[in-house]
């Protein structure tokens, strides 16, 4: 059995600790732990993501971070945790819609280039351009030349980017094949999620091997030395919130920069 160090059950006996066992019909005392030391860290991290979007701001940075990864592997609750806190006039999240008519006849990137950061600004791309990489082939929103003129592009397009002066991270957030379809389930049965299960998720579990194909294909292609691919292990969505939070204010020398 786990034993509860001291520290950790006058954190129970707070206010916050007891309120996760009024919430949660089946809290139990290690859980509520966990629960109360994530909303520790989280704080913290959020008290330094403030004093880096500061430095970017003054020094006039430009950042870029990207999330990828399956449907229904936390992308978005990481971001909303990363920019909680964040001066909103002084970043953007970008989830591009499927793109007009006028769009498709466009050079593939442009849409994305007119979302890039100016001077002292951030930038999360809630998927990117990688849709190109995985999303669209396997379910055949591209053609076959369209993919492959992509893929000949796109670490030429990135490596333009870092040069020019661009802060670039990307991240891919894994989860298992059954994490997917628990999540699947959650969220079709919650009357204020089940609006998230679009046509794409439908078949993703169906489509599972060729999602894998092609990101397998995307990571030995775009995984560069100047722009690499940052994995998220997402089973535990408080876990990869906290090791892509992490992993931002470590690639990213902002002044003032605590080590914990």
């Amino acid at each position: 059995m786990t034993k509860i160090s001291d520290k950790s059950l006058k954190g129970l006996n707070t206010k916050k600790g007891l309120k996760y066992f009024l919430l949660e019909e089946n809290m139990t005392a290690i859980k509520a732990v966990r629960l109360l030391n994530y909303e520790s860290r989280l704080k913290k991290l959020q008290v330094e993501l403030r004093k880096l979007q500061e430095w970017v701001e003054n020094s006039g940075e430009k950042v870029v971070v990207i999330f990828e990864g399956r449907d229904a592997a936390g992308k978005g609750g990481a971001i909303r945790r990363i920019t909680e806190h964040l001066n909103p006039r002084e970043f953007k999240v970008v989830a591009l819609p499927k793109p007009t008519e006028e769009e498709q006849g466009e050079w593939y990137f442009q849409r994305y280039i007119n979302k890039l950061p100016r001077k002292g600004k951030m930038v999360f791309f809630d998927r990117s351009w990688y849709n190109r990489a995985v999303v669209e082939p396997v379910n055949g929103f591209c053609t076959e030349k369209e993919y492959d003129i992509f893929m000949n592009q796109v670490n030429d397009f990135e490596r333009m980017l870092i040069e020019s002066g661009t802060r670039v991270i990307k991240f891919y957030f894994s989860i298992s094949k059954s994490e997917q379809a628990k999540r699947f389930a959650d969220i079709k049965s919650s009357p204020i999620k089940k609006w998230k299960f679009s046509k794409v998720d439908q078949k993703a579990l169906e489509l599972w091997d060729s999602y894998t194909d092609y990101k397998n294909i995307m990571f030995e292609k775009t995984n560069t030395e100047i722009s690499p691919w940052i994995i998220i292990k997402a089973n535990r969505k408080s876990q990869a919130r906290i090791e892509a939070m992490q992993k931002v204010l470590e690639l990213i020398p902002y002044k003032a920069k605590q080590k914990a």
